[in-house]
């Protein structure tokens, strides 16, 4: 999926190809399925996109995203 700069993003589900670890990580961060988030910012040659989800702003790798069932809202 392409990711757009300001728009708003509702995660659906997790990908089955995500360790059981680094998905423990996102569940402790708050990005769980239902969470809704905004990206803020895209650093230019596959860097970090950041996001906002409310109450939180932070720094996913692409590759991290990639790991997320997106649903666009906006």
């Amino acid at each position: 999926m392409q990711l757009i700069s300001s728009k708003r993003y509702k995660i659906v589900d997790f990908s089955p190809a995500i360790s059981p670890v680094f998905r423990q990580k996102l569940l402790l961060q708050g990005l769980r399925p239902g969470t809704e988030f905004r990206i803020t910012a895209i650093a230019p040659f596959g860097g970090p996109v950041k996001i906002e989800n409310g109450y939180a702003s932070m720094a996913l790798r692409r590759k991290d995203l990639s790991f997320f069932q997106l649903d666009c809202l906006t």
